[in-house]
């Protein structure tokens, strides 16, 4: 073993080491929320996949198959991840859940088929990094379409490079493995690749350490500390919003932006971000406006005189862009169906 090796497996282990003492972290602080949770299953999943890059097993094993499963899964938790939590989100989708499963299912096969290497064996293989491909486009997508809403400003700076640098690492390990698979670069390459996911997750931990609890999963517990003028002009501005909100109802506008409503309030962007954060108790702009349009929705599905009008044309009307955003989060605030809603309030 040369001096790079023992350099690389005493990484390795630092890596995982920090992995799970933030795993342990996350449970123990926000153990209640699902972003919180998929993380701790990525981090499961990263460390599945600096164990098994090693090449410490010459044969098929089971605990070789276990690890395989698990580094498999990291590019579709990472999706996960960054649909739960930079959109704030509580549960996950059926669809989601089923795509993951399908990938994983997909790396047995892969598995499972490996000392063969016959056609089975190439086309999940294809589709394998097909799925690490898409996973990291469906994550930059996710955190490129959500950027301007996010209130949380730690959250906010962190995105986009963070995501840059775990997708794009995402697609190098494909293309890696790709070419070591045709025999274009010899497979100790694919270690080194595998090597450098330790700076990846040693920057990871790094910022994410680095925020304040409240930015990182969840509301602050307490009020944040204002003095007098500060506490003053909050408030003077909560009641502005709240009026021009009541009033003018721009969310019925579904291209509303936070910077289209500062302007609408002769605002800076900035401190009207903050104030719908940190004074009004709300991590995205979105859950901001989706509680007027909710409120407004379910005062027309109470009302007698309009209980001929369609759901959809209520939720459009409101400010809702489409049927499918609405109804789930309809289903999240109430526990039931719009229609179900309008059947109880109706008698």
């Amino acid at each position: 073993m040369n001096l790079f090796d023992q350099i690389d497996l005493m990484a390795r282990g630092g890596s995982i080491a920090l992995l799970a003492l933030w795993s342990c972290i996350l449970l123990r602080e926000h153990g209640n929320v699902l972003a919180a949770r998929l993380a701790v299953a990525m981090s499961l999943a990263i460390s599945s996949y600096l164990i098994i890059t090693i090449g410490w097993y010459d044969r098929p094993m089971v605990l070789g198959l276990l690890l395989a499963l698990g580094a498999g899964a990291t590019p579709g938790l990472f999706w996960l991840f960054a649909k739960a939590w930079f959109n704030d989100e509580s549960k996950l989708s059926p669809m989601s859940v089923l795509l993951v499963s399908l990938s994983v299912a997909n790396t047995l096969v892969v598995q499972l088929t490996f000392p063969w290497h016959g056609m089975i064996n190439i086309v999940a293989g294809a589709l394998f990094r097909i799925a690490m491909l898409a996973f990291a486009a469906a994550a930059l997508w996710e955190v490129w379409r959500s950027r301007d809403g996010d209130l949380i400003e730690g959250r906010r700076k962190l995105r986009t490079r963070l995501t840059l640098v775990v997708s794009i690492y995402v697609i190098v390990i494909a293309l890696t493995e790709v070419a070591a698979h045709n025999g274009l670069i010899d497979h100790r390459r694919v270690s080194f690749v595998g090597a450098i996911a330790i700076v990846v997750v040693f920057y990871f931990c790094a910022k994410m350490l680095g925020m304040q609890q409240a930015e990182l999963f969840g509301l602050p517990l307490a009020p944040p500390r204002r003095d007098a003028p500060q506490r003053s002009d909050d408030e003077l501005l909560i009641a502005r919003l709240r009026s021009h909100m009541a009033n003018e109802m721009p969310h019925r506008d579904e291209t509303l932006s936070i910077a289209k409503l500062a302007a609408q309030l002769g605002e800076q962007e900035y401190r009207l971000r903050r104030t719908i954060n940190q004074a009004m108790g709300h991590r995205n702009f979105a859950s901001f406006l989706n509680g007027y349009r909710l409120d407004e929705v379910k005062s027309a599905l109470a009302d007698p005189a309009q209980k001929d009008v369609p759901i959809i044309t209520i939720a459009l009307d409101a400010g809702f862009g489409s049927l499918g955003p609405f109804n789930r989060a309809f289903r999240e605030l109430e526990g039931m169906t719009p229609s179900e809603f309008r059947a109880r309030a109706n008698g």
